[in-house]
Formats: C-alpha cells, structure tokens, sequence
C-alpha cells in the first residue's frame, strides 16, 4: 500500500454483528441461523470493497481505545486499508451495527454509532496538523452516519472545495443529512429509491424519476438503485438506466456500500459512465449472491 491513498472514506468504522437465517422471517420471527461478526459500518464497508477492486483506501473515522478498537483496527490494517487517521478516543466506547436478516431480506437493524456522532469534528484533525493535503483534492467518500452539522461544514469546507465528493446516507433514517450536499451543489449523490423521495419529500416509483427529481432539487449528480430493478445515474447532461443481473439473493447488509464502492472504483479508473454502471451493478449482484468474499 502506498503512502498515498486513492480515496479517503469518511464516516463509520464499527463491527457489525449479524444474524442471518435461511428461513423466510418476520416481525417476532424465533429462526435458526449463525451470528457472525465481521468488521462494518458504511466507510469501512467502502473501503473495504474499494481494495478488493484495487484501490488504497485510508479511513477517517472515530474508534474506542477499548478491546474492540484494537481488534477492529487490526481487522482493517489486515485488509489493506490505512488507518493512521482514525481518531483514537480514550473515553468513547467503539460503535456497533447489529442486524437480522431473512431470506427475504432485512428484517430489522440497529445502528450505534454515537461515539462517531461524539466525536464530530475531531475526526477532521488530520486535515488541520498536515497529515493529509490541505485543499484535499482527491477522492472522497462520505456517510450518513456523521452528524448533520459536521456533513454541512464538510459540504461547505475549503479543507474539502476541490475534492471529488461521493455521498451516501447510512440508512434511509440518515437520508436528509445529505441535503446540504444539494444546497452546495456538491458531490455524487448514492442513494436508493426510499432515500432519493425522504430528500425531494414525495415518493418515486422508479430510479429515472427519482435521479430526475434530486437533479431537479439541487443535487449536480446523483446515483439511485432500487434493488433488483432498473437503477440510475443522473446529472445534468442525461440519465443512464440500466437493469440489475438477475440473483439469487442471500444477504443484503452492506449491498449498497459494495455497489457504491465498484461504481466508484470503476470511475477512478477510467471507465466511461455507462461502463462504470455495468460494473457496479454486476459487482452488488455478485456480492448479494454470496459469491464475494468478505
């Protein structure tokens, strides 16, 4: 790994904890199934896809200085990604995601991050004592999971004017912390079809309308999927829609990130944006299926 990372991804770093079963589920659902617990959260989900396409990604997050930031901070050096500017704090524990999923799908998550929302500008450091160049102007992936001062200071900064901005809310609970993003005119926006009508307050029934709507209300590019139908990109020259590979789905925690993260790869390494969005979608189809490695 060079010294150098391709992309910085900001946001969670925490360990999810899922509970997958084979069975079909519901709400009060008592399944048989395993419990894993892998290393997660929107940012690393990213990063951690962004390496697997070959790319040296760095995190920008906060971690507990507990058992569980060491082990989960030797998880990510483990994987090839940079972690030398994670904020390492004494008195916050390290977050976590916990989830249960069926084979139809999630059935419910909790997200814990509120030590990354403790943390808030601290995370920033990096960018203040030098360690990172200062206009940034790489690449830059960013989560819902920040608080929604901190994503309107980032949306605003100079620390960040020349940077490519890619943008994704944590959870459609998380989607109108994007907003500011469409108030600046920044950055790429990745959302699915529930996010892309929580943002433009009105519900879509297809990605097309959606990516027209975000353009529409301020957004200079945008990026929706809408699971196993057509998804879209949309900016101000057209719309690109193109069809999902048709899978068989057997996990979908971390789908998006995996999609987001291929999208991005493809882009940086200059793929044209029809080609970008192939590899994307082939990527999400593969993960959901089971067939990548995480």
């Amino acid at each position: 790994m060079t010294d150098q990372p391709d992309i910085l991804c900001i946001g969670s770093v925490l360990w999810d904890i899922i509970g997958r079963s084979d069975n079909a589920m519901r709400q009060g659902s008592d399944m048989p199934g395993r419990i894993t617990r892998l290393p997660g959260g929107v940012a690393l989900n990213i990063a951690m896809a962004l390496a697997r396409f070959g790319l040296a990604p760095a995190l920008i997050s906060a971690v507990g200085r507990d058992t569980e930031g060491d082990e989960l901070i030797a998880a990510c050096q483990l994987r090839g990604l940079k972690t030398d500017h994670i904020y390492r704090s004494d008195d916050l524990p390290t977050d976590q995601y916990m989830a249960v999923e069926g084979t139809n799908g999630l059935i419910a998550a909790i997200a814990d991050a509120h030590s990354l929302e403790a943390a808030g500008d601290k995370i920033l450091r990096p960018f203040a004592d030098g360690s990172l160049a200062s206009p940034y102007g790489g690449a830059v992936a960013l989560d819902g999971n920040l608080t929604l001062d901190l994503l309107s200071e980032m949306a605003r900064s100079p620390l960040l004017a020349q940077a490519d901005l890619r943008v994704a809310p944590a959870s459609p609970g998380k989607a109108l912390r994007l907003s500011p993003f469409m108030q600046a005119q920044r950055g790429t926006l990745y959302v699915n079809l529930e996010e892309a009508g929580l943002l433009c307050q009105t519900s879509f029934s297809k990605s097309q309308n959606a990516a027209e709507g975000l353009l529409a209300r301020g957004a200079v590019r945008a990026v929706v999927t809408d699971g196993g139908n057509p998804a879209t990109v949309g900016q101000r020259t057209g719309l690109i829609t193109q069809h999902p590979p048709a899978v068989l789905v057997t996990r979908v925690t971390g789908a998006g990130d995996t999609f987001m993260a291929a999208h991005i790869a493809a882009e940086l390494q200059g793929a044209a944006p029809d080609a970008a969005l192939t590899q994307a979608l082939a990527a999400a189809a593969q993960y959901v299926s089971g067939e990548t490695k995480i």
